[in-house]
């Protein structure tokens, strides 16, 4: 450990590295080498890199240097993420700009990630809060606007109290805001939305192009989020209303089961049927509902409750007047905001009908007892019943069947629904982009003309910021009142700014041009390096980013803009960093700070204990590693290096042949590792051959010998994946001069070295051995089993078929006659 000196070698190698740029992508269209892009979710700029960044970055990096090895193209960017709530909440804290905490935070981090020696193109750095970026945020809005995908409506919201802002759907936990906890209510107000529902179907069957690329979690993550349900739209009258209402059902086989009707309580159609006499009551029960979020509505566990609205709707199937009534338990965004209520056959219905006094009708006979007596609803197949001209069929008849009555006549047809809703864009907070739409009273909302973008910001700072319930963009008189684009006249800029999940849903395109003045990226650049080969970030994103950069790119894609329809081919998510078993925070005590931990241990010795800690996949507990165990590894490997007493360019051939098939062994294994990201075993791997060279070196064929050489610089790149340093040092101790050991070739396994030796297998006979057998170490059990058995020797000993044979290949077969 005397000789290991980490501080010593990042001060040496960083300087060295930011000279070389080693890791910058070519342009040069004659580069005859493959492309391959790695792209790492990028980071907010909340202060310096924390032990998460730690994790995922130095898992991506594995990932980066040995495609880089294997001499490929790589294009390997960095950004940053830089508009957002922390920013705009800090600078009304310090009565400061938002601008000048988020960049300052930017050069923090980015001082850390060149110590951290990320492989990164920093040439291609990017941050969403410059205007150079924001700008093409606008433009591409202009673009959705044109195409009916940017529109803006009123309708109830999700707001949070404390942040005084919506929210999407995706941005609400357990009814709880996901940036800061507080809970959430629903308020009414007119919001800019994407309409991501017209491409929900595309979203499910492009999926086909990610299996085997994406996590299986984040694939029926996805899908439950989109929610595709088939079945049936259904026209119910109201009495005393013109219009029949649609009621989406996926059961239509049980209407002749439905005993009432419920519209959701805060749905426009429960204010406009509800009757004076009833009115009191619904609307003191619509402000109780409104405390609540929509998990809490929707919880199995909660008491039903509910109004009467004092009107009847009609079954269309066999005209039978039902009671409408408002409850909590339906949601006024679910398919049209109302049901019909077949209690016997959904447990929902069953426990409202028990709790309201109303009829339970079976029209599923399952085998099972009266629901209407135990409580508990029938929801799966059966014969049908008090059904009319269903009964006596099966679900998929039935439902094929009352899908053909309801459509002959006019009273429903078959239909399909998502759970998918439009992304709620709007943000009533100042740290964003500014939605690029003027209001004008004769001409309603004018996009700001292209030759006019981008649209910045007004300077606002402390106080000015404070949130108001309304954006404090409208307190900007002097950048609010604008002239119309289109007649001149007085009008009013939009004082929302966008969701920053915009700017997110297409960074990664463009990385590929960062420079790029006439568009939002350079659409022959993208051709050239997109899709992305392998995107590395956390699982938390799987619908929120995941879902609205899935639709930019077919949005684009279908504006000839990009050639491909899904983003990221390959997907790794890494696990939480915690610590004794519980996730870090202040409250508890239990932070580690990742600046702390490398000036402690080192850059390399942290990254190999974030990489050899577990499966990527998996959290790592800090409790149960140990950084100082790393260091002594890359100390006992630095001094592997170090001691090579035969020259570089020296023929291998002559080595000690034992050593030599350890080294193209562990290089074999570890390339198939690292493809099947495995990186926790390769790291082990590397581990056992530091063994076998210093096993070489002290007690075998010395230092001298050529396979020590061949075993060191093997390992000085392979190592390189994990701890860039100590394998540069090695590699310049090794002899080599100049260059990088990040570009010096991943290693070839030989065949014939890999060809393993044979073993001796035991062949036991009522526990007696009768034969020995020698065969492949990789030989599998069926085929061992069968030599076993075809052994003159064994035969001599068995009478009839053994019963029982026990193998563990390659070295035991016990057979018990």
């Amino acid at each position: 450990m005397s000789e290991y000196d980490p501080q010593a070698l990042q001060a040496k190698w960083q300087p060295r590295w930011e000279e070389m740029d080693p890791f910058r992508a070519s342009e040069d269209a004659a580069d005859p080498r493959e492309r391959r892009y790695l792209l790492d979710m990028f980071p907010y700029p909340s202060g310096d890199l924390h032990m998460g960044h730690g994790e995922v970055f130095a898992l991506a990096d594995v990932i980066a240097r040995y495609w880089f090895q294997r001499g490929y193209n790589v294009l390997h960017p960095i950004g940053w993420d830089s508009f957002g709530l922390p920013a705009e909440n800090a600078a009304i804290k310090h009565d400061a700009h938002p601008a000048e905490w988020t960049y300052r935070n930017i050069e923090t981090q980015a001082t850390s990630f060149r110590r951290y020696g990320i492989s990164f193109d920093w040439s291609r750095r990017l941050h969403t809060s410059d205007a150079e970026y924001f700008h093409w945020n606008q433009w591409l809005f202009n673009r959705f606007f044109e195409r009916g995908l940017a529109y803006r409506k009123g309708g109830l919201v999700n707001w949070c109290p404390k942040d005084q802002t919506v929210l999407a759907n995706e941005q609400v936990v357990a009814g709880k805001c996901e940036r800061c906890g507080a809970d959430v209510i629903r308020r009414e107000l007119t919001q800019w939305y994407f309409k991501i529902t017209d491409y929900a179907q595309r979203l499910l069957d492009d999926m086909d192009q990610l299996e085997g690329g994406w996590p299986e979690r984040v694939m029926t993550m996805q899908r439950n989020w989109i929610g595709r349900s088939e079945g049936a739209d259904v026209l119910f009258e109201i009495e005393g209303r013109d219009e029949p209402v649609h009621v989406f059902t996926t059961r239509p086989d049980t209407l002749f089961g439905a005993t009432f009707f419920v519209v959701a309580v805060d749905a426009a159609l429960a204010d406009e049927i509800v009757t004076d006499e009833h009115r009191p009551a619904f609307e003191a029960y619509r402000a109780e509902v409104a405390k609540l979020s929509d998990i809490e509505r929707l919880s199995t566990e909660k008491e039903k409750t509910g109004v009467f609205l004092g009107r009847y709707a009609i079954n269309p199937v066999n005209g039978e007047r039902i009671p409408v009534w408002a409850a909590d338990y339906v949601l006024s965004d679910y398919g049209h905001g109302a049901i019909m209520a077949v209690p016997a056959h959904d447990q929902r219905d069953l426990d409202f009908a028990r709790k309201f006094g109303l009829p339970v009708r079976v029209v599923v006979h399952t085998g099972m007892a009266d629901p209407g007596e135990t409580g508990v609803a029938t929801s799966g197949d059966g014969e049908m019943v008090n059904s009319g001209p269903l009964d006596g069929l099966r679900k998929a008849e039935a439902i094929a069947k009352i899908i053909e009555v309801l459509e002959v006549e006019r009273k429903g047809r078959g239909a399909v629904n998502f759970r998918l809703r439009d992304w709620l864009l709007s943000r009533q907070r100042y740290w964003g982009t500014p939605i690029p739409i003027i209001h004008c009273p004769d001409c309603g909302e004018v996009p700001v003309p292209d030759d006019q973008l981008p649209v910045t910001l007004p300077d606002l700072r402390g106080e000015a910021l404070a949130p108001k319930g309304v954006s404090p963009l409208a307190s900007a008189t002097d950048w609010v009142n604008v002239e119309c684009p289109k007649c001149a006249g007085p009008a009013r800029r939009d004082t929302d700014t966008m969701d920053t999940f915009v700017d997110s849903s297409w960074y990664f395109l463009r990385y590929c041009s960062p420079g790029h003045t006439d568009g939002p990226f350079d659409v022959e650049q993208v051709r050239k390096w997109g899709p992305i080969d392998q995107y590395v970030g956390g699982v938390e994103h799987a619908v929120l980013h995941l879902l609205y950069s899935r639709f930019f790119t077919k949005v684009l894609y279908d504006m000839g803009m990009v050639g491909f329809t899904e983003p990221f081919l390959r997907l790794l998510n890494q696990g939480q960093v915690i610590n004794g078993g519980k996730a870090m925070s202040k409250s508890l005590g239990n932070g580690v700070d990742l600046g702390r931990q490398i000036d402690d241990f080192g850059v390399d010795a942290v990254r190999l204990t974030m990489v050899f800690a577990g499966p990527p996949e998996d959290d790592i507990d800090w409790a149960d590693v140990s950084p100082a165990a790393s260091q002594k590894f890359l100390a006992r490997a630095l001094r592997v290096m170090s001691e090579v007493a035969s020259e570089p360019g020296v023929s291998f051939d002559g080595g000690d042949v034992e050593l030599r098939k350890v080294t193209h062994h562990t290089i074999d294994e570890v390339t198939k590792l690292i493809e099947s990201q495995r990186f926790n075993v390769a790291v082990a791997r590397l581990m056992e051959l530091t063994s076998a060279a210093r096993k070489a070196i002290d007690s075998g064929p010395g230092a001298a010998d050529p396979a020590v050489r061949e075993a060191a610089e093997a390992l000085a790149v392979m190592l390189s994946l994990v701890a860039p340093y100590t394998a540069e040092e090695g590699w310049e101790r090794l002899g080599h001069v100049g260059g990088t050991v990040a570009k010096a070739g991943w290693p070839a396994a030989d065949p014939a070295l890999l060809v393993r030796d044979l073993v001796t297998c035991v062949v036991q006979v009522a526990g007696k051995v009768r034969d020995r057998l020698e065969v492949s170490p990789e030989i599998g059990e069926d085929e061992l089993q069968a030599l076993a058995l075809a052994s003159e020797k064994v035969r001599a000993h068995l009478q009839g078929e053994p019963r029982r044979v026990i193998v563990r290949a390659p070295k035991l077969v016990n057979i018990v006659p």
